[in-house]
C-alpha cells in the first residue's frame, strides 16, 4: 500500500489530499459560517435532510474546485515549455510556505492574494445570496458550486500545486483530491459547528499543521532544485570523447578526404590496414622503387586487389601484381631468395 501511494503517478494526488486535510482549520474559518447556516436552516428533527443538504453543498464545492483545476491544467500546459514548469513549481512551494505561515499566524501575506480574488467574488456572491435560505439539496449543490470561487489562500495554494501538473487531467485530479481532503473538517463544522471550531482554533494544533504544510513547500522547492541541477548535468557537453571513438572519427574523416580527392589514390597506395578497419587509420608508405603511372589513371589499392601481404607490404621485388589478373593474391610474406 505504501509503495503504491509513493509512486510518482500518485504522489501529487496524495500530497493535495494531505494539504487539504491539514488546511482544514482555515477551511472552517472560511466556510464554517455558511455550513452553520445550512445546518440551522433544517430542523433538528430532520437529521437525514440535514445530511443531504450538507453533503450536496460540499459536493458542489468540490466540483467547483475540479473545474478550476481543469482551467489551471490548460494554463499550466501552455506555460510548461522551457523553464516555465520549474518556475511554477517554485511558486507552488513558496505559496505552501506562505500558507503554513498564515495558519500559524506568523505572517499574513496571503491576505493580499485573497484581496485580489475578491474582485471576482463580488460578482459571484449576489448569485449565492439568491439561493438562501437553502431548502433543497439541489439548491445546496448550486450554492456550493458558487462558494468554491470564494477567495481563499488555501485554495489558491492548491491551485498553484495543480498548475505544475501541466495537464488538464492531472490538475483536475489534484484539485479533486484537495477538495476531498478538506471535506472532513468542513463537513464536521456543519454538524458540530461550535465544538469543531473550538478544537481547530487551538494554537498548538494550528502550529503543527502549519509546520507540516511548510515542510511540503520546502520539499517542493528542494525537489525542483534537484531536478534542475540534474537536467543541467545531463545537458552539459562532454569535455572529451573516448580514444577509440576519436580514432574511428579520424579514420572516417581520412576516408572521406581520400574519396574526395581522386588523385590521392594514384599518388599513394592504400595498405591492407585500411581495408581491415585498423583503429589507427594509418597508410603504409609505398615500397621503395615502386611508382604509379598517372597516364593510366589506375589506382593501385592493394587491399582492393587483394595483392598485399598480411602486414600490408608489397612483394619482395617491389613489383605490383599483373594487371587484369584474376587469380587471388592472398599469399603470405616470403623472404627473398
Amino acid at each position: 500500500m505504501l509503495a503504491y501511494l509513493s509512486s510518482p503517478e500518485i504522489v501529487p494526488y496524495v500530497s493535495a489530499l494531505i494539504i487539504g486535510f491539514l488546511g482544514g482549520s482555515h477551511c472552517i474559518s472560511m466556510c464554517g459560517g455558511i455550513m452553520a447556516a445550512l445546518s440551522f436552516s433544517v430542523p433538528a428533527s430532520e437529521p437525514g435532510r440535514r445530511w443531504r443538504i450538507l453533503l450536496s453543498y460540499n459536493l458542489g464545492r468540490i466540483t467547483s474546485y475540479t473545474l478550476i483545476g481543469v482551467l489551471a491544467g490548460g494554463l499550466g500546459y501552455q506555460l510548461s515549455t522551457g523553464q516555465g514548469l520549474s518556475i511554477m513549481r517554485i511558486i507552488a512551494g513558496v505559496l505552501l510556505i506562505a500558507m503554513g505561515l498564515y495558519l500559524a499566524s506568523w505572517w499574513r501575506g496571503l491576505t493580499y492574494l485573497e484581496k485580489a480574488g475578491a474582485v471576482l467574488w463580488r460578482r459571484i456572491q449576489p448569485l449565492g445570496s439568491r439561493l438562501m435560505p437553502v431548502k433543497t439539496p439541489a439548491s445546496a449543490f448550486l450554492l456550493g458550486g458558487l462558494w468554491g470561487w470564494l477567495p481563499c489562500g488555501l485554495v489558491y495554494t492548491a491551485l498553484a500545486y495543480a498548475l505544475v501538473q501541466a495537464s488538464v487531467v492531472g490538475a483536475a485530479g489534484v484539485m479533486l483530491a484537495f477538495g476531498i481532503g478538506t471535506l472532513p473538517a468542513v463537513l464536521a463544522s456543519g454538524v458540530f459547528a461550535e465544538r469543531i471550531k473550538a478544537i481547530m482554533q487551538k494554537q498548538g494544533l494550528r502550529t503543527l499543521m502549519a509546520l507540516l504544510i511548510i515542510g511540503f513547500g520546502l520539499w517542493t522547492i528542494w525537489g525542483t532544485a534537484q531536478h534542475v541541477n540534474h537536467a543541467d548535468h545531463t545537458n552539459h557537453p562532454m569535455a572529451e570523447q573516448p580514444s577509440g571513438s576519436m580514432n574511428h572519427d579520424a579514420h572516417m574523416n581520412h576516408d572521406a578526404h581520400r574519396n574526395h580527392e581522386p588523385g590521392a589514390d594514384a599518388a599513394q597506395p592504400m595498405s591492407a590496414a585500411d581495408n581491415d578497419g585498423d583503429a589507427e587509420g594509418s597508410l603504409s608508405a609505398p615500397a621503395e622503387g615502386s611508382s604509379s603511372t598517372a597516364a593510366e589513371g589506375s589506382s593501385s589499392t592493394t587491399a582492393a586487389e587483394g595483392s598485399s601481404s598480411a602486414d600490408g607490404s608489397l612483394s619482395a621485388d617491389g613489383s605490383l601484381p599483373a594487371e587484369g589478373s584474376d587469380q587471388p593474391q592472398h599469399h603470405h610474406h616470403h623472404s627473398s631468395e
